[in-house]
């Protein structure tokens, strides 16, 4: 089966997009006024010998029948939290990362109700940058031109689907504790990394090996890949984890002081 890329990857590419057009001079100078993997199950069923373990681990990958859950995890250069709630077809979602090399810190938040989209925005670190207020600005899909505008795509928000389709090995150690090895290096595997990091890791990037963890639910709770280091590119995990499952609270449209329209610097700042 294939699997889309989750709402976090356009979420974390509209990220990169502002925090570079953050750093250019005409912005600064004219704005004004996880979480680790969970560990093992000690008990619980484990696959039947005659399950094979990839196909396992498929299965337990969120598909929007396992009601609300929370979501969490981390990439090469940013952290991702929210909560998923399939059923309404809803994604709340927050990307934020470390400062760039200008000292500026993004951090971005998009709610997502079908075609309905939120956002909250805050930017640290110099002076003269975009100021919003702290509440829920709604936008308007009409004013927006760029593509990396996110909307609900599926309730595999850390695109582990892509990433164990892409495995070449598969072995359960133990009850709900898998290992294996993923091929990054091409198609929709590829995609989840950010733009060129799969081809920058070479020969490694056919060989990365992840652990993951599924609950006595048959869940996936944890998908953790080591990506290699790459030229200038430091190693580091790629994370995503899973929990909560039909306990989260559903999510619903913000009103009255948690909410306003969204202002013109914010289809500025998302349309540039």
């Amino acid at each position: 089966m294939t699997q889309a890329m989750g709402s976090a990857g356009t979420i974390r590419r509209t990220v990169g997009a502002v925090a570079a057009m953050l750093a250019t001079t005409t912005l600064l100078g004219g704005c004004g006024p996880k979480s680790e993997p969970a560990s093992a199950p000690q008990s619980g069923p484990s696959a039947s010998p005659t399950v094979d373990p990839k196909q396992a681990l498929l299965d337990a990958v969120p598909d929007g029948t396992e009601g609300t859950f929370t979501f969490s995890g981390k990439d090469s250069s940013n952290t991702h939290s929210g909560r998923v709630d399939p059923s309404s077809k809803a994604v709340e979602l927050t990307t934020s990362g470390a400062p760039d090399s200008d000292g500026i810190t993004t951090k971005m938040s998009f709610l997502l109700i079908g075609e309905e989209v939120w956002l909250k925005a805050k930017f640290s670190g110099q002076p003269g940058l975009p100021k919003f207020p702290d509440k829920w600005m709604k936008l308007d899909r009409t004013k927006l031109t760029g593509s990396d505008i996110p909307a609900y795509d599926g309730a595999d928000q850390g695109n582990a689907g892509p990433l164990i389709e892409a495995a070449t090995s598969v072995k359960e150690q133990s009850p709900g504790q898998y290992v294996g090895v993923v091929d990054v290096s091409a198609g929709n595997a590829a995609q989840v990394l950010e733009d060129g990091e799969a081809a920058a890791l070479g020969e490694a990037a056919r060989t990365v090996p992840f652990t993951a963890v599924v609950d006595a639910d048959k869940h996936l709770t944890s998908l953790t890949l080591k990506i290699p280091a790459a030229g200038k590119a430091k190693a580091y995990d790629y994370v995503v984890t899973y929990a909560g499952y039909g306990t989260t609270p559903k999510i619903s449209a913000p009103t009255g002081a948690t909410a306003t329209k969204a202002p013109a610097m914010a289809y500025e700042m998302l349309n540039s």
